[in-house]
């Protein structure tokens, strides 16, 4: 795949589908960035098994949120390291998939829509703003952002997460258009339910079972199921792939 020797920042990847991911860029030989927000224990255990696994690593702690915090963060890797190669926007705002306890649409307020743009929209904004300048000055580079399928079958209406999964989705195209011919390409994996994950947890037997019997390969996604078509987005095979979703979902949705 031509991953060694790569430098990839995966933001949220001290654990869950964060972590399987920066775990398999390791396994393929990259200078992995665990990007966290305050469980520096978790992230370090991240950072010895990307070791493990053959590539290197490197725990940054940083509000991806936060502007100044994602530029300190940047500044930092191109000092130390001179490059970035990969970014994959993984970090999203707390959010539990607990059906029996979502707000209806009706009980929503705006201030909810804004809490979960801020954590998905905003933060993919201020990475790719503090990483553009590295990639075109190195005339190529990728970024891999992590939606959802819900945008396409919203078998639970999660209204304010997936609706700022779908500005995602929106400003992914977007920028895909802007950068191509700058070398630099955009794409977007949209998982299905992944379990076990913290978001994941409250998630009813019920509704793991309904959407089991809905999915051809017959199984819940776990977090390694997502990490391998990331890879392959950032890769070279993928070279000439850019402004596309990818749906990982054992064929919940089909397009």
């Amino acid at each position: 795949m031509k991953i060694a020797g790569k430098v990839v920042l995966v933001t949220g990847s001290s654990k869950g589908i964060g972590a399987a991911i920066a775990q398999e860029f390791a396994r393929e030989g990259a200078f992995v960035i665990i990007n966290y927000l305050q469980d520096s224990s978790s992230a370090e255990k991240v950072v010895a098994a990307c070791q493990a696994a053959g590539g290197d690593a490197w725990a940054i702690a940083a509000d991806v949120t936060c502007e100044e915090q994602v530029q300190r963060m940047i500044q930092d890797i191109d000092l130390e390291l001179g490059r970035l190669d990969i970014v994959v926007n993984n970090a999203f705002r707390s959010y539990q998939f607990d059906p029996e306890r979502r707000k209806l649409a009706w009980q929503l307020s705006w201030e909810d829509y804004h809490t979960q743009l801020e954590g998905s929209l905003r933060s993919v904004y201020h990475i790719s703003q503090a990483v553009l300048p590295i990639m075109k000055k190195q005339g190529c580079g990728c970024m891999v952002n992590i939606i959802t399928n819900l945008i396409a079958r919203p078998i639970v209406p999660y209204l304010d997460y997936t609706t700022a999964k779908g500005a995602v989705l929106s400003y992914s195209k977007n920028l895909a258009a802007e950068l191509g011919p700058l070398g630099i390409r955009v794409n977007c994996v949209a998982p299905g339910l992944v379990y076990p994950t913290t978001a994941s947890q409250n998630t009813k037997e019920a509704i793991k079972e309904h959407i089991i019997a809905q999915t051809p390969l017959g199984r819940l996604a776990q977090p390694d199921d997502i990490a391998g078509p990331v890879l392959f987005l950032a890769s070279d095979l993928a070279r000439f792939v850019t402004g596309q979703t990818l749906y990982v979902d054992g064929g919940f949705v089909m397009s």
